[in-house]
């Protein structure tokens, strides 16, 4: 399974990309995997202000529905339009296309929270 090195993880399965002071989050190839084929995708709005932690999205696949998480706390500046046509997008390219939404952090100590590849590997491996 693939953990890119260069990003951020959460327990809760979001990958984080960071630049400039903004991170585009998705959902790792692990958590896609797990949901198989995903169907819609209900997407937070620009300038929503969110907590780290709290339920910001849905994903829905043909098993279940499930809430992504804010990863960290600050303002939604974009999101992935391209998903309300593709949702298939997600388990295609969860580290590329499949991205979900942009957010501009509030506290850049706030990545200090985060798990890099090993320890979320290490996280996957214990059967969380």
């Amino acid at each position: 399974m693939e953990f890119p090195q260069d990003l951020y993880y959460t327990e809760t399965h979001e990958w984080l990309r960071v630049k400039d002071g903004e991170v585009t989050v998705g959902i790792t190839s692990y958590a896609q995997e797990q949901l198989r084929d995903v169907v819609f995708i209900e997407l937070p709005r620009v300038g929503k202000k969110v907590k780290a932690k709290d339920p910001c999205a849905v994903i829905e696949s043909v098993k279940a529905a499930f809430d992504i998480y804010a990863p960290l706390s600050g303002t939604i500046t974009g999101v992935n339009k391209e998903l309300e046509g593709q949702p298939e997008l997600v388990n295609k390219d969860p580290y590329g296309l499949g991205w979900m939404f942009v957010l501009k952090m509030e506290d850049l100590t706030q990545l200090q929270t985060l798990l890099n590849a090993q320890a979320y590997a290490s996280i996957i491996k214990e059967g969380h």
